[in-house]
């Protein structure tokens, strides 16, 4: 999806975990990693408890090579996981921080 609407809805009123998110992954996607990194720490401020926020930002710093950026992120996603004891979100943020570690 195109970020520039996802952020114009944002604009209007909109600003929720889920907007934030899907603009920040589209940026991302879009190689506009420093965009991508503003609107997922804003979706982590929505909802700190979710994981797929942090899973995302970890990959966008550490992309803009700040590996200890992207640890603390997915450190944070991790405990969010293990507190939801959502078991598969685990499982992909320990490969990530064992990637980095690598």
């Amino acid at each position: 999806m195109d970020p520039k609407i996802i952020e114009r809805m944002i604009d209007d009123g909109r600003d929720t975990y889920e907007s934030r998110l899907a603009a920040g992954q589209a940026r991302l996607k879009a190689g506009d990693v420093a965009e991508a990194v503003a609107h997922l720490e804003k979706a982590t401020g929505h909802k700190p408890e979710h994981t797929m926020a942090w899973q995302e930002l970890g990959k966008a710093l550490e992309k803009l090579g700040q590996p200890e950026a992207a640890r603390t992120a997915w450190d944070r996603g991790l405990a969010s996981a293990r507190a939801n004891g959502d078991k598969q979100a685990e499982k992909v943020l320990t490969v990530f921080l064992r990637r980095l570690d690598a």
